[in-house]
């Protein structure tokens, strides 16, 4: 993980292998139109006043993601001065938003992958500008290069074989972010937590599953749950079985890696409220023996995202102390076809005792979540917000960057979007309407695990709202979409795993431990 301090040293005097400032987007009708951010006086003046000047020369126009290196002049201790991009400058007295900076941080450091050390210095006019830049340097200087070779077997000793990949960034130094000022160091230390933790979560949506399956998946929150005092509880096959939990033995028993369903509970105190957060865990989806098609497999380790992204927001919670109790539920199996697979046409007991009839195999990721909903609703949480890759019809509604909202209560599905939109990530409110809910009618079974194909997340939802205990505040993520990036990586994000929705879960916990639940 790249290390992160609050420099005391000035721009112009900071030690290090290259130093960020930034830069802005101008008015397209005037003359030099790129701004300098807040930040960057001093290496303008190491430029003799002409900073934007030579930037412009070189191309640069301060949009959004941009990214421009140039030789550092005599007066500055860095060889290299890197622009990033900030997007259209504010106006007069404004500052720039959080997200601008979350993503020039980023972009920046992803570009610095095999530097030691960078000097930061972009608009920290408050401790929440702070926060947010140490966020998105840490985000974007995340690497996954666990399965990649970095030395050559059959070179001599210590040969590289050239195609190793490079270190992430070793050190973000913050330049002008007050490390003696309380609210600062306090943001700072905030984004560490978080930042930490979505990368912890990129890790294991990045691991290949014959690697990471049900039983390693619960042994990595076994692990975490004794170094941040969490309470973990995994129920294996045997407890699945005597407990009735027919929704993750169903999908799960096509595999020779058992389902699990655990249990993380961080506890404070002087905590009031509780929050249940759900997370769905395939590790690997195949679609069972409604198998998918060609080119829909390669990137099925993804599908334990949601679980990935619950596990995350617990262990921050407990890291940050935060005065709410917080309860995670991984829904762990892998969905495979085999002799003992589920076929469409069974029926399966759920936990909750309702039987649902199996029309499609790779609809499995709601029959998981359905018995873990019943089971967190046994406990009488506050609320309850359940995580999941669960619908292809959600990326075609609201794309690749963007997941869906869907609750029982409108007041919580509004804060929700509100608490997204805040921290960043993009999402949308979706409606549960009722009139969807007569396609899941069956013939045999209680309900159908499929309904109408219009309108696909949506009836997802639908299914999932008859596992909620009655009385309690329930909302549905679909984070399908921007769980796992396949394209090239841009500001923050990074290709593969993306972390969705932790920073959204982790704010919602402290609202709730503010007394502010929505």
């Amino acid at each position: 993980m790249t290390a992160l301090t609050l420099s005391t040293a000035g721009a112009a005097t900071l030690r290090a292998d290259a130093l960020v400032v930034g830069v802005g987007k101008g008015s397209a009708s005037k003359t030099g139109s790129l701004v300098l951010a807040p930040g960057s006086e001093a290496v303008d003046q190491a430029f003799g006043g002409k900073l934007a000047a030579v930037l412009e020369a070189l191309g640069a126009t301060g949009a959004e993601g941009e990214v421009t290196k140039l030789p550092a002049p005599e007066g500055l201790k860095v060889p290299v001065v890197i622009a990033a991009g900030l997007g259209s400058a504010p106006e007069k007295g404004e500052a720039y938003g959080a997200e601008a900076l979350r993503r020039a941080a980023g972009s920046a450091a992803r570009t610095l992958s095999g530097s030691k050390k960078a000097g930061f210095a972009l608009p920290t006019d408050s401790a929440e500008d702070a926060g947010a830049i140490a966020e998105g340097a840490l985000l974007g200087a995340y690497a996954f290069t666990a399965y990649q070779q970095g030395e050559n077997k059959l070179a001599p000793k210590g040969k590289k074989n050239g195609n190793g990949p490079k270190p992430a960034l070793g050190e973000v130094a913050l330049i002008g972010a007050k490390p003696r000022d309380k609210a600062f160091k306090a943001a700072t230390e905030r984004a560490i937590a978080v930042a930490e933790e979505i990368n912890r979560a990129r890790d294991l949506i990045n691991t290949p599953p014959n690697d990471l399956y049900p039983e390693s998946f619960a042994a990595v929150a076994t692990a975490a749950g004794k170094e941040h005092g969490i309470k973990v509880q995994v129920l294996d096959e045997k407890a699945l079985v005597k407990g009735g939990f027919g929704g993750l033995l169903g999908v799960g028993q096509g595999s020779t890696h058992g389902p699990r369903l655990v249990k993380l509970a961080y506890t404070h105190p002087k905590a009031e409220k509780t929050l249940a957060l759900v997370g769905k865990g395939i590790t690997y989806d195949s679609g069972g023996i409604s198998l998918k098609p060609a080119g829909h497999n390669e990137t099925m380790k993804c599908d334990m995202s949601g679980a990935a992204a619950v596990f995350a927001a617990v262990v921050a919670a407990a890291r940050l102390g935060l005065k709410v109790n917080v309860t995670g539920w991984l829904a762990l199996a892998e969905n495979m076809p085999s002799g003992n697979a589920t076929r469409p046409g069974d029926v399966l007991r759920m936990y909750s005792g309702k039987t649902v009839e199996v029309l499609n195999t790779d609809a499995e990721g709601r029959l998981v979540l359905a018995d873990a909903l019943t089971r967190a609703s046994e406990e009488n949480p506050d609320a309850i917000v359940d995580v999941a890759t669960l619908t292809g019809a959600m990326v075609l509604a609201l794309g690749n960057r963007t997941f869906g909202i869907m609750a029982n209560d409108d007041a919580f599905r509004t804060s929700i979007h509100e608490i997204a939109e805040e921290v960043g990530e993009a999402s949308w409110p979706m409606p549960l309407p009722a009139d969807l809910r007569k396609g899941m009618d069956s013939p045999t079974a209680d309900i159908a695990n499929m309904g109408e194909r219009m309108g696909g997340g949506l009836v997802a939802g639908l299914f999932l709202q008859e596992f909620v205990g009655e009385g309690i505040a329930w909302a549905h993520l679909d984070i399908a979409g921007p769980a796992f990036h396949e394209g090239a990586p841009y500001g923050y994000t990074p290709k593969g795993g993306t972390g969705s929705s932790v920073r959204t879960l982790v704010r919602l916990a402290e609202r709730t431990a503010d007394g502010d639940l929505g």
